[in-house]
């Protein structure tokens, strides 16, 4: 049997999924440590990025961090948490995965945010709005696409990158990766690798949708065509007394 058939039978056996360590247990946690990690990244980056989009400044030093951030490999900080005294386990690779989190959200909503109209901002303050709500009411609706954006790829990111944790002995669907190799079994590394890849996709399509409904204006999905106004038939007479 190929090893692309041994997965299936492992992904077809519903002891490897209910059983203690098994599938999952293990995407429990692998949903966790990614859940953490992109929600801290968010409460991190989110609010720099809106204070900075709203007042103009900072643009440059986004752009800075926004690259350094993702110069640094996850494993490097890994490896470096090793020997910290963050240690091994789901707290370092939730760490790690929140540093590798934070520039797409950082970026995407600063650019959101900064490109706000300034004109509709000053029509709000012409209504009477604070700065509060200016922001509230009328920057983040209308950045709202971009931050959605920042935030589905940091959350793909950080979902597809999670498997790493098994590398520094924590949870996830890694563990399934990491011990096929430990045993040399590459139908196990082929379903760690396919559960993984469907959960990101899942992930994505998930996140896409969400966008859809959080975006405001009108609904319409992306595959439908916009339908065409109907002509009313013309109710001229013609000459013999009939209209067309």
């Amino acid at each position: 049997m190929s090893a692309f058939g041994e997965a299936m039978v492992y992904l077809n056996d519903p002891f490897n999924w209910t059983r203690r360590d098994g599938i999952l247990e293990l995407l429990g946690e692998h949903l966790t440590i990614s859940a953490v990690a992109v929600l801290a990244a968010f409460v991190i980056a989110f609010p720099i990025a809106v204070a900075l989009g709203t007042s103009g400044r900072g643009g440059g030093a986004v752009v800075v961090v926004s690259n350094v951030s993702r110069a640094v490999p996850t494993l490097a900080l890994l490896t470096l948490f090793a020997v910290s005294p963050i240690g091994f386990g789901n707290r370092a690779t939730t760490i790690a995965l929140a540093v590798f989190a934070i520039p797409p959200i950082l970026a995407n909503t600063y650019v959101g945010v900064r490109g706000v109209d300034a004109d509709v901002r000053e029509a709000a303050r012409g209504m009477g709005m604070s700065s509060g709500e200016v922001t509230r009411r009328v920057d983040l609706p209308l950045a709202l696409p971009l931050i959605m954006t920042g935030l589905r790829t940091a959350t793909v990111q950080v979902v597809a990158t999670a498997s790493l944790a098994a590398l520094v002995g924590g949870g996830g669907l890694g563990r399934l990766v990491r011990l096929g190799f430990g045993q040399q079994d590459y139908g196990l590394i082929i379903a760690g690798a396919l559960l993984i890849a469907v959960l990101a996709v899942l992930t994505e399509l998930l996140l896409v949708l969400l966008s859809w409904v959080a975006t405001p204006g009108p609904k319409r999905f992306p595959w439908t065509s916009a339908k065409r106004p109907v002509l009313a038939a013309s109710a001229e007479p013609t000459a013999s007394g009939v209209p067309l």
